[in-house]
């Protein structure tokens, strides 16, 4: 019971803090500075742009996508072994698939273009991103324990 709150608060936690960045930016508010702009984009594809032209048969293979992940996570165990970081990339997932339904791509607001121009990306993004190093950490740990 422990660790499905620990995934549900963590779910529930990404995507309502998401959608308020993005519900920020969509209202208007930017920032620059010399290496990050905080300022609003539409990516109508993933990251980098690619597959944008897929157009609305994107938000269906994500949605496929995500229902796979939900099925391995549940099929492994995943919710009881990485409660925390499956509750991070589900939140994260959801936060821009419900964009890619509601709003018609997903909504991106920092752009780093310090030394060099990165993608644009948002909250939901670095949730997944930091969901899998968890993971990827917690595994190289539990290899590294094992060979002891």
């Amino acid at each position: 019971m422990r660790k499905f709150a620990i995934f549900g608060f963590a779910l529930i936690g990404v995507f309502l803090i998401d959608q308020g960045l993005k519900e920020l930016f969509e209202s208007g508010y930017n920032w620059q500075s010399s290496c990050i702009s905080l300022e609003l984009h539409i990516n109508k594809g993933v990251a980098f742009s690619m597959l944008a032209f897929l157009g609305e048969n994107l938000k269906w293979l994500q949605l496929a996508l995500i229902g796979f992940l939900a099925y391995l996570a549940l099929k492994e165990s995943w919710l009881k072994k990485y409660p925390l970081s499956v509750g991070l990339l589900a939140g994260g997932a959801l936060g821009n698939l419900y964009d890619r339904f509601i709003k018609g791509g997903v909504t991106d607001f920092v752009a780093w273009h310090c030394g060099f121009n990165f993608a644009v990306f948002n909250f939901a993004d670095v949730m997944i991103d930091l969901a899998i190093a968890l993971i990827l950490l917690q595994e190289f740990l539990k290899y590294k324990a094992s060979k002891k």
